[in-house]
């Protein structure tokens, strides 16, 4: 029996295609749209059941354990949970101004024509939901939560819309991007500004100064990422110590990676065809590549022509997308979404201002917010709505950006610190609230907006 076969020039070993078998479609779900919503919303229901189990006191034990790194006479102790939070966090923040950036260059931010009606409608969602909270809620400690419903969870929320597949335009899934991405540089905003409560000078001092060093990088032409990332991880040090979140860190790092190739296409093209002619002008007729040293250097030379005709941005904005979706994020939710729901809780929650202000500024204030604030823009002349659409289409993506998870439970955890309880009725209300916008969401699309007259304009896939 023959070790090894070959199709369309491929090797494969006997136990090879058995594998494939195995691991294909297991890669497909990993690379599909809507795994992060998935494994995110595991992760929650998860620690849900944790918290209000037997293991409830050892998973708060667990988090509260203490982590501490040591070099020398430095020491850098945090808990588990703030390790999460404030460390593992930084990652999805840097995800996060990736994506801001790439859509203010190039994707629909980048003109303020195109830009304006997502814009204009993430406003209206972020302001309407916040003045509820704000109406709804009077007592001093607990008005520092006006933040939380101003936030989307752009995983959840576009999930919902990719599983709706066909009946649903693309633009208005791109619509619903550039909100979410517009609502992320919100929070972002509102993080660092209304939820720092004191600043350490020095240490903002020399975060500022490693920020100027970034964008030396950046305008003197370096492309590898480790400078910026050892850089990168001294700034979120110094952000640490200055008492605005260590996380903003990862955004201004984001902003400062280049987003210039090395080679332009036209320079990629001719140097790929000068070193594939190189190749197989040094083909041995063997098919051995581990003999062949000089295939292998021309192999290295096509792979990192292949990185530098890409940009730094576009890389690490790849390469961040599975580890954040797929590890960053669930693990926040492990570390945050358990809260207990015994009978006594949820009564006393039904009774708070907070889970109110929170539940309904998310559902109604941004359905409300996004829909009149779209209204207005379209009957100003501001803009008009995606291709294929229609109102109806806007008040399903205003249900869908009241699912505000993961921001959302971010800033309970600033604006409520210390506050177990308060941190417990807005938790509530968050999940209440994304549990009724994400299925209000999805039924609204699915039975109240008609099928799609024009499939041209339509998903063609599931």
């Amino acid at each position: 029996m023959s070790r090894h076969s070959q199709e369309d020039g491929r090797i494969l070993m006997p136990w090879e295609r058995a594998l494939d078998r195995v691991l294909t479609p297991f890669e497909e779900f990993i690379h599909h749209q809507t795994t992060g919503g998935i494994l995110l919303l595991s992760a929650a229901l998860i620690a849900l059941l944790i918290a209000n189990s037997p293991l409830g006191p050892a998973y708060q034990h667990l988090l509260h354990t203490k982590i501490a790194l040591h070099v020398g006479s430095w020491r850098l102790s945090l808990s588990l949970h703030h390790w999460i939070n404030d460390g593992l966090m930084t990652f999805f923040f840097f995800l996060v101004g990736l994506e801001i950036k790439r859509e203010l260059l190039v994707g629909e931010l980048s003109d303020l024509r195109q830009a304006a009606m997502p814009a204009i409608a993430a406003v209206g969602g972020m302001l309407v939901p916040a003045a509820i909270y704000a109406l709804s809620v009077h007592e001093p400690l607990a008005a520092r939560g006006w933040g939380i419903p101003m936030a989307t969870d752009i995983a959840f929320a576009v999930s919902a819309l990719v599983i709706l597949g066909r009946r649903i335009p693309s633009g208005l899934i791109t619509f619903l991007v550039a909100l979410a991405i517009v609502d992320d540089l919100g929070a972002v905003i509102v993080i660092a500004v209304f939820y720092t409560e004191h600043l350490a000078l020095a240490p903002l001092g020399a975060a500022a100064a490693l920020l100027l060093l970034l964008i030396g990088f950046n305008l003197g032409g370096i492309r590898h990422s480790l400078p910026y990332f050892i850089v990168g991880a001294l700034m979120w040090l110094a952000m640490l110590q200055s008492g605005i979140h260590a996380t903003i860190a990862g955004v201004l790092l984001a902003l400062t990676i280049p987003s210039r190739p090395k080679y332009n296409p036209q320079s990629f093209s001719r140097g790929i065809a000068d070193l594939m002619q190189n190749f197989q002008s040094h083909d041995r007729g063997d098919g051995n590549i581990l003999a062949n040293q000089h295939q292998f250097s021309v192999l290295q030379a096509v792979e990192q022509r292949a990185q530098s005709a890409a940009t730094p941005l576009q890389r690490m904005e790849h390469g961040l997308h599975h580890p954040v979706g797929l590890l960053v994020m669930p693990l926040f939710a492990l570390a945050n979404a358990g809260i207990p729901l015994g009978l006594g809780e949820i009564v006393r929650a039904f009774d708070s201002p907070i889970l109110f202000g929170v539940a309904v500024g998310l559902v109604a204030g941004k359905l409300l917010g996004v829909f009149l604030f779209t209204w207005l823009a379209v009957r100003l002349g501001i803009g008009h709505l995606p291709a294929g659409t229609d109102f109806r289409h806007i008040v399903g993506v205003g249900l869908l950006a009241g699912i505000g998870f993961t921001m959302s439970i971010f800033i309970t955890e600033l604006a409520f610190a210390g506050q177990p309880q308060s941190l417990t009725y807005a938790k509530s209300g968050i999940l209440l609230a994304s549990l009724i916008a994400g299925l209000g969401g999805y039924l609204w699309l699915r039975f109240v907006v008609p099928a799609p007259p024009d499939r041209s304009l339509y998903r063609t896939e599931s």
